[in-house]
């Protein structure tokens, strides 16, 4: 499988930092690259593919590109085209679909006239317009806000109530398998309350999808000439066989140290495709269910793609464990357990040598949206290679 040349760098993982710290090494400096993967395609988990019936989908759960980091926008923008795109999601509440995050339209079409014009006018005293409050302030400033007024305190509580048991518990303890409460703010605050009419998912200022799909666009970014690609393959073979100078790893941390502290703990996911010969299924790409069924949510790509065809695909996404070598890893699991077991194999890398970078989700053991997981690899390539 592998070439007897020497490379500068052998890559570990073909997703998005280990493409972009492959194209920066390859074209910035000349290097020699080999990146591998040991899934048989490139892009991670955001590899997008045409299904049996010609119709795009994201084989790992839906991916939305938003950034507000116009260094990110551009770097890409030289590598795709792109199909603008802004995300709305819609969710089942009381068998009526209402937009998520939970904003002011909702109030309106949810409760009659009269309360939500007085609820909607209490959040924007309170709070401002614009504004997104995490669920559980909204629920700690009903208890304990002494500047309301008696009534203002009961409607607080009444509204904090109703979306943290319609819209918040079910989803989250469905995805996580703990409670909103047992989870930290990196999660509670990624679901917050938006004080406005904008019912778009993201407010970033760049919104778009790649033109011909992600895996295109890191294909793309692996085209240069000083970089070897290998797919299907393993690290151990790869370190065994193969001769370099430095390893960049984006795989996970404690599968590199061969589990010494123990096991990182991930969430998983099951995703259920099902193809129907209808040009729509569904309202938007997204729709949760907080409160019925085992998934979280139905995606039906061809609302994010723009992609033409008679028939549709859609996913239903279940979570699950993670159970090493039976499913993928996708979310660290947010607990200060998790964190001081992180920092263990932290401790660890200093002692694997000046010759090995560390960096990406599994890497850092962090939850990088998109634009972050090339935010990161930038970074690094700046931080230590071009410095």
């Amino acid at each position: 499988m592998f070439t007897s040349k020497r490379y500068d760098f052998l890559i570990v993982g073909a997703g998005l930092t280990g493409a972009v710290l492959a194209e920066r090494l390859a074209s910035q400096l000349g290097r020699r690259v080999l990146i591998i993967d040991r899934r048989a395609h490139i892009a991670g988990n955001a590899h997008d593919r045409l299904d049996d019936f010609g119709v795009m989908i994201h084989q790992y759960g839906p991916h939305l590109f938003h950034t507000n980091s116009s260094d990110v926008w551009a770097y890409l923008s030289a590598f795709t085209a792109w199909h603008p795109y802004e995300h709305r999601v819609l969710a089942e509440i009381d068998g009526q679909c209402v937009p998520v995050p939970f904003n002011i339209s909702c109030l309106h079409s949810l409760f009659p006239k009269a309360q939500a014009t007085r609820l909607e006018s209490l959040l924007v005293r309170r709070y401002g317009m614009e504004r997104k409050v995490p669920i559980l302030k909204l629920r700690d400033d009903a208890r304990e806000a002494q500047d309301l007024s008696k009534e203002d305190r009961e409607d607080l509580r009444w509204l904090a109530d109703f979306i943290y048991d319609k819209v918040f518990h079910g989803y989250t303890t469905k995805q996580w398998g703990l409670t909103p409460e047992e989870l930290g703010p990196s999660i509670t605050g990624r679901v917050p309350i938006h004080v406005s009419q904008d019912d778009r998912y993201f407010q970033d200022t760049y919104q778009a999808l790649p033109q011909n799909g992600y895996t295109a666009l890191v294909r793309s970014l692996l085209q240069h000439e000083n970089i070897d690609l290998e797919t299907s393959a393993s690290f151990v073979d790869a370190e065994s066989t193969v001769s370099f100078d430095h390893l960049i790893y984006t795989g996970p941390i404690d599968e590199y140290f061969d589990y010494s502290h123990g096991e990182l703990p991930y969430r998983s996911l099951r995703f259920d495709f099902e193809h129907i010969t209808e040009p729509f299924y569904q309202q938007a790409t997204q729709v949760n269910f907080p409160n019925t069924h085992d998934y979280t949510r139905i995606t039906e790509f061809k609302h994010a793609t723009g992609q033409q065809s008679d028939g549709t695909t859609i996913a239903r996404e279940y979570p699950q464990a993670h159970v090493r070598g039976e499913n993928e890893p996708y979310y660290p699991i947010p607990l200060d357990t998790s964190r001081r077991l992180y920092d263990k194999y932290a401790q660890e890398v200093g002692k694997a040598g000046r010759h090995v970078t560390f960096a990406g989700r599994l890497a850092d053991y962090k939850y990088y949206n998109m634009d972050q997981a090339v935010g990161r690899a930038l970074a690094v390539f700046r931080k230590q290679f071009a410095a």
